[in-house]
């Protein structure tokens, strides 16, 4: 992602309706994982998730590959490691969790990330992963942000299982603004990380936050979310 992508996103992400939901889903996700220990959040960016991280009790490092975002996390405090996160700066074995929000669609050689997560989480550690979904709302948008693809179920788990992790949970989110994101995302010419008025990122954040109550979770999504891990 360009320098100046990761300034925008960080300038939204506290308060966009994407970003926050993020952030709760992630908040959700900890409460599952028992103990808090150590924790990488590879992409970073910002660091809005490594916060949350933090919030919750995990010892958390934020991993940035480029010197815009180590350096914007840094001014918030955060501990960074600028690094790819195909070839990981940690010890075999040093991670009760890794976090990749929207990182894999990044990297041409996603196997070799997931691989170097495996490496270094303990046994029975835990990642979470967030992409985006499907190539058919593929637009410029995904080039502008630095994407190589969009994935499918079946590329998701299969790129996380070849690294030898066992996939314990796969489901779509963003299922209810769909057909929104698709319609923008035909007419776009860039990148749609867009301020936007309060009314309306309220209306937005509440709709998405409605998924967290209906059965759509195997429905298609603009984004799909996964948790695995490193078997004991």
């Amino acid at each position: 992602m360009e320098a100046t992508e990761i300034r925008k996103l960080a300038a939204l992400e506290d308060r966009h309706w994407w970003y926050a939901e993020r952030r709760a889903l992630l908040a959700r996700a900890l409460k599952g994982l028992g103990a808090p220990g150590a924790a990488l959040d590879i992409g970073a960016a910002g660091g809005g998730n490594t916060r949350v991280l933090r919030a919750h009790g995990w010892r958390p490092v934020a991993l940035e590959y480029s010197t815009e975002g180590a350096e914007v996390a840094r001014e918030r405090g955060l501990s960074v490691m600028r690094a790819d996160a195909r070839r990981l700066p940690v010890g075999t074995g040093a991670l009760d969790l890794v976090t990749a929000f929207d990182v894999l669609e990044h990297i041409d050689e996603d196997h070799e990330a997931t691989a170097e997560i495996f490496r270094v989480l303990r046994p029975g550690g835990t990642l979470l992963v967030a992409v985006p979904a499907d190539m058919k709302l593929w637009s410029a948008h995904d080039v502008a942000v630095g994407h190589v693809r969009r994935y499918d179920r079946e590329g998701l788990r299969a790129v996380v299982e070849k690294a030898g992790l066992v996939v314990d949970e796969l489901w779509s989110w963003n299922v209810l603004l769909r057909p929104i994101a698709a319609w923008r995302r035909r007419t776009s010419t860039g990148s749609d990380l867009d301020d936007i008025a309060a009314p309306v990122n309220l209306g937005l954040r509440a709709v998405v936050a409605t998924e967290r109550y209906l059965p759509v979770k195997s429905l298609p999504g603009v984004s799909l979310m996964l948790r695995a891990h490193r078997p004991e």
